[in-house]
């Protein structure tokens, strides 16, 4: 399991679906700097200012890349993200199994918006295929 060598690391991951096991980053801010909105992330490196987002099935056709590139880009503190998505996503649609390449499309989007020159991104970004 890569979470203990995350943690090993100097991550704090998400340890299970509880609500008390989120990592959770600032986006927005109150009074008296107490965070208003926070989004959630698999996990995060404070020294590195790193995030992880990691994708199960429907990476790509769920909209799942999206929102976590969109919501990247308001977090405090992070100039890294690393985006882990499946080579592929296998599913049957009208009794046909089918294939979704998630990682190629990941990259194909990704490539996109970091080779445009309207939008500057505030963080590097990795993405790998598992």
């Amino acid at each position: 399991m890569i979470s203990k060598d995350l943690l090993g690391i100097g991550f704090e991951v998400e340890m299970s679906k509880l609500r008390d096991d989120k990592i959770y980053r600032p986006v927005l801010f109150g009074e008296n700097g107490v965070p208003i909105m926070k989004y959630e992330i698999d996990a995060y490196h404070n020294e590195w200012k790193c995030g992880i987002e990691v994708e199960a099935g429907r990476a790509t056709m769920g909209n799942a890349i999206y929102r976590d590139i969109v919501q990247s880009l308001v977090m405090v503190n992070l100039d890294y993200l690393i985006l882990a998505v499946p080579i592929s996503y296998k599913y049957n649609s009208n009794k046909n199994q089918t294939i979704s390449k998630d990682y190629e499309k990941t990259v194909a989007i990704v490539d996109a918006i970091y080779s445009h020159n309207r939008l500057e991104m505030p963080y590097d970004l990795i993405v790998i295929g598992y």
